[in-house]
């Protein structure tokens, strides 16, 4: 497309999830109070983590760094989606678009590796007790880690690359409450296949590897806690993992269905809810799933607890 006579834009207004002004209100309200359960559950599981020497093991070294991508993660986007509900102007940089933009792929790429780094741990713990040891050593827990890091910054790093050689200069308003990929392309006025490409691309090798390794994994674990014969044992089995299924089901479900869908579904309220699912639900989630379904998690907490009130009483 020629770009003669046409003004480059500098900014892109974000529509958000209602232009309501009563709504926005209700809204601003509601992801309040979502994101600061997002920071206060995830913060204390990172807390009880460091404080109680019974979880300085593998699956709560990965939990740790779980919970640390939540906050990041739902900090990208949530903190400017409240200032847009009580702001005139919903307004963002081109560069901001895109500087968001990279952070939200780069903390969506590490949380699902970190995911999959847990299915691994699960897989070990279950199938073979006896090499757990040997198998998740600290060495390894970091790895893993680092490795997720890592996909991660390369996912966010391509995909940011391509998205920099856009041009804008028609239409800057977008109908969503972020800056994702997919809507920032729709306004784009060069050739969008490259960055099409890009994208899918990375989504499937990236994504279906991660999924496919924790699919796997979470299959083995099911096959040997089947074979458990005694009914107590297939219980504590089962909820060992139980809450990283959860989780696992949450974010895939609706991050690969939104990034692979046809453009033929895509609608602005199912692109909104299946981004404000992965996006902000999930990660408010986690530390609930967690605290819940972990014994290990609420021994810790109940210690804690009990260690304020002696402290108050003294």
């Amino acid at each position: 497309m020629s770009m003669e006579n046409q003004t480059a834009v500098t900014e892109f207004i974000l529509l958000g999830l209602s232009s309501d002004p009563q709504m926005q209100i209700f809204l601003f309200l509601v992801f309040l109070i979502i994101y600061l359960i997002t920071l206060v559950g995830n913060i204390m599981i990172m807390v009880l983590i460091r404080a109680d020497f019974h979880l300085h093991t593998p699956m709560y070294f990965f939990l740790f760094h779980l919970s640390f991508v939540d906050i990041c993660y739902s900090s990208v986007t949530v903190p400017n989606m409240l200032m847009n509900f009580l702001a005139d102007h919903k307004t963002i940089s081109v560069n901001g678009c895109i500087a968001q933009m990279f952070f939200f792929f780069l903390l969506a790429g590490t949380e699902v590796f970190i995911l999959s780094a847990m299915a691994y741990d699960c897989y070990t713990a279950i199938c073979y007790p006896l090499h757990y040891v040997d198998a998740i050593n600290k060495e390894i827990w970091v790895q893993l880690v680092s490795g997720a890091w890592i996909t991660g910054f390369f996912y966010a790093l391509i995909n940011t690359v391509f998205a920099l050689e856009l041009h804008f200069c028609g239409p800057n308003q977008i109908s969503h409450f972020c800056c994702e990929l997919p809507p920032l392309l729709q306004l784009s006025c060069t050739d969008i296949l490259p960055n099409q490409m890009v994208l899918l691309t990375s989504v499937v090798i990236l994504g279906s590897s991660s999924f496919l390794f924790t699919l796997i994994s979470y299959v083995h674990v099911i096959s040997s806690i089947l074979r458990i014969r005694s009914a107590k044992g297939r219980r504590k089995a089962f909820s060992t993992c139980s809450s990283h299924l959860i989780v696992v089901g949450l974010l895939y479900l609706t991050a690969f269905f939104q990034y692979t869908k046809p453009s033929s579904v895509s609608s602005v309220l199912l692109d909104e809810m299946f981004s404000v699912q992965y996006s902000i639900l999930t990660p408010m989630l986690n530390p609930v799933i967690y605290s819940l379904k972990n014994k290990e998690v609420k021994t810790a907490l109940r210690n804690i607890l009990g260690k304020f009130r002696f402290l108050n009483e003294c």
